[in-house]
């Protein structure tokens, strides 16, 4: 490996040197790239929500640094499967752990796109209790308890059990009784 060639005379650079100080720099790199992004991204937050600010640049900091790890350990090896092994670790790594999130999510658009449970509708589930549906969102449900209290009830937990709807499903049977054709 050449470092540099000048009028046909060249600097050798022996590899153990090369590897190295290239993944030295690419290191170097994307630690100021990841504190920039991480920068970018928290004031971006702070404007919307304050208090995720932190949070989230920590997330951001770590996921540009795991990835730039990744590939300096792939120019190091000099073999990208180290790169992509990296990556699919990373990959799995975060599914499992947004994995009840990722569920919550996935149930609220169920709920949302099969309008079972409305804005004003009295349910009973088996475990959480009772209440009055405040709001559906795409993570959380709230419901006002009989005491005045909010209940936030995961999306999974409507999805994934039995629910009662008391409030207004008469009225939606009279709407939908009124709406077949004779």
């Amino acid at each position: 490996m050449t470092l540099a060639s000048i009028g046909g005379w060249t600097v050798p650079v022996p590899d153990w040197f090369y590897y190295p100080l290239v993944t030295v720099v690419f290191l170097v790199a994307t630690y100021f790239i990841a504190r920039l992004l991480a920068g970018l991204v928290a004031d971006r937050v702070r404007k919307r929500r304050g208090e995720l600010a932190v949070i989230t640049r920590r997330v951001v900091y770590a996921a540009v640094i795991a990835i730039g790890v990744f590939f300096a350990l792939g120019w190091a090896a000099q073999n990208a499967n180290v790169t992509l092994f990296g990556l699919l670790l990373a990959t799995v790594v975060a599914a499992l752990g947004l994995q009840g999130l990722l569920q919550d999510y996935v149930s609220g658009y169920y709920v949302l796109l099969e309008r079972h449970i409305r804005p004003g509708d009295r349910i009973s589930l088996e475990d959480a209790g009772s209440g009055t549906v405040l709001e559906v969102k795409l993570r959380v449900t709230l419901l006002q308890t009989d005491s005045g209290d909010l209940l936030v009830v995961p999306n999974s937990e409507l999805f994934g059990q039995a629910v009662t709807v008391h409030a207004r499903a008469v009225e939606r049977a009279a709407e939908a009784k009124s709406e077949l054709p004779e």
